[in-house]
């Protein structure tokens, strides 16, 4: 009974600083170990109705970002000096990039180029006359307290990216969708501050300041971060093939900022974090998932979403608050004074008379030099060769491989769908082990065709191939036929040898022949490897298998 009264008491004790938290009172009958709820007048609970949250429709993330792509340029946005990655720190600094009184800023046109031909790439509207702007902050790496942009009327606008993604249990199932482009703007952009924490101390590198960027605002019309990381990788493709941007992320040639918000849908979207500066598209879509799942988390714990600044910490997997978000009046845009309108011209016709249409730009003449875009490449790859799909999107994700494939396909007798299985398994698979472009490899377009001939004609098998293959990429200096003949991997067509061969075979394994005889058939295959590692590969499974059959019928 001492053991059941402690008990008791302990239980009276939770329930009295239970009844004294909360608004209403409680009667709390010990004998009887009843419990009466009364509600008093004031009470604001019983003015509150309960909330069937499972009526309520799940909540979904909305995401929209902004892209800044380095543009590829000898020279920066405004001045002549020269842009190098990982060149001495401030060595690549003009009068003008340091903002010394009395320094002028002149517009690269090669810039304006870029931004005009990734514009028509993504299908916007270009707009013939364009205007700059100074856009104020205050960070140590700014020195003239100004970014020059494009607030107003950018450069481009109304534009379109049409991105693919994977879906389906075994990620095959190729699901199309497109993300409307706000606008394109160039703008310069910032020095960099290394920070020495050891000496609590920043140092300040100027070389990357006013280097041109073109920045890239994307509509929020994505749902989470499997998306953005697609649009993003598709974005990537297009400035390469364009050669506007060599789309680096890992040397910040392209950096996003993910605009994430959430809500019910058919309610309006919620307060929005911006998760600035992720490098790299893997860790954007952790990101954008994360950021997600942090405001639903937040909201259903009837918190409050904060419209904040917030970074992406990879090693933990978290975005960690920065700031609170600047809002446009914080930035004090006004017109640039040293910079006139940006004038472009639709054809060299409309150029007006007495100014060189070298040196102006032209949208026609920049119209032409359009390259085959990632898109039109996939679905000429699976028109041509008849390959599926998802191996098109292999073929041009991979810098340099689609070129590799269609040499080889060009150079041997195979058919092109067993060509996409030795450059996706065989290549693909030694390049990723050793961590190496398509570029780098040991082993040429014109060898592993050479190699795939010979496996076709017969003279060697597909295992012997295989086996070859992996030979080539440790010696690259030797030819197929040399490995072939050094290692006796030349296929064994003599019948009289293999029925020689087959015969050891069935003679040194007498039960296994019983248990086929009795009908039990695939036992043959465990012969049939027998005959295949005393070979070493190099006989015709089925020829193999018709001697077999026949020595054990």
């Amino acid at each position: 009974m001492a053991t059941s009264s402690s008990g008791y008491s302990r239980m009276f004790c939770k329930l009295r600083k239970y009844a004294n938290k909360s608004q209403s009172l409680y009667h709390i009958d010990s004998f009887n170990l009843k419990i009466r709820r009364i509600w008093t007048s004031g009470s604001k609970t019983q003015l509150q109705p309960k909330v069937n949250t499972k009526s309520l429709p799940q909540m979904v993330g909305v995401v929209g970002l902004e892209v800044h792509a380095q543009i590829q340029s000898t020279s920066k946005l405004f001045s002549g000096s020269h842009v190098r990655f990982l060149a001495p720190p401030n060595s690549l600094v003009s009068h003008f990039d340091a903002s010394l009184p009395g320094t002028l800023p002149v517009l690269n046109r090669r810039c304006v180029e870029a931004a005009v031909l990734t514009g028509l790439a993504l299908n916007c509207t270009i707009n013939r006359k364009s205007l700059f702007d100074r856009k104020h902050y205050f960070y140590a790496d700014m020195p003239a307290g100004y970014q020059i942009t494009q607030q107003r009327v950018p450069i481009a606008v109304n534009g379109m990216l049409v991105y693919s993604h994977f879906e389906g249990r075994r990620r095959n199932q190729v699901v199309t969708k497109s993300v409307k482009i706000k606008q394109i703007q160039l703008e310069q952009d910032s020095g960099k501050s290394l920070h020495d924490d050891e000496q609590s101390q920043t140092l300040i590198d100027l070389n990357r300041a006013g280097v041109g960027l073109m920045e890239l605002v994307m509509e929020p019309e994505m749902c989470c971060g499997e998306e953005a990381a697609a649009a993003v990788r598709e974005l990537q493709l297009i400035l390469q093939a364009l050669g506007t941007c060599q789309a680096n992320m890992a040397e910040g040639q392209l950096r996003v900022d993910a605009n994430v918000s959430v809500h019910r849908p058919g309610e309006p979207l919620g307060v929005r974090t911006e998760v600035k500066n992720i490098n790299s598209v893997r860790h954007l879509a952790k990101a954008i998932d994360y950021e997600i799942q942090r405001q639903m988390e937040v909201l259903q714990s009837a918190g409050k979403v904060l419209n904040e600044t917030r970074a992406f910490d990879s090693k933990s997997g978290n975005t960690i608050p920065m700031r609170d978000k600047e809002g446009l009046q914080d930035y004090r845009f006004m017109p640039e004074p040293n910079l006139p309108p940006l004038f472009v011209y639709e054809s060299k016709a409309s150029v007006p008379a007495g100014v060189d249409p070298a040196q102006v730009v032209v949208i026609d003449r920049l119209s032409a030099q359009l390259p085959e875009l990632p898109s039109v490449k996939r679905t000429r790859l699976v028109e041509t060769y008849g390959i599926l799909q998802e191996h098109s999107f292999t073929l041009v994700n991979e810098d340099g491989l689609m070129d590799y494939f269609e040499n080889v396909v060009q150079t041997t007798k195979a058919e092109p769908r067993k060509v996409i299985g030795w450059v996706i398994k065989e290549l693909m698979g030694n390049l990723n082990s050793q961590n190496l472009k398509v570029s780098q490899s040991p082993i040429s377009p014109c060898a592993l065709a050479e190699l795939i001939n010979l496996a076709e004609s017969g003279h060697i098998s597909s295992s012997t191939a295989k086996q070859v293959f992996q030979e080539m990429w440790k010696a690259p200096e030797k030819t197929v036929g040399q490995i072939v003949k050094e290692q006796d991997l030349w296929m064994i067509n003599d019948k009289e040898e293999l029925q020689k061969i087959c015969r050891r075979i069935v003679d040194s394994h007498p039960e296994e022949v019983q248990i086929i005889r009795r009908g039990n058939k695939k036992v043959l295959n465990k012969l049939m490897g027998e005959v295949q590692r005393e070979t070493k590969g190099r006989t015709d499974p089925v020829q193999v298998r018709a001697i077999l059959e026949k020595m054990v019928s």
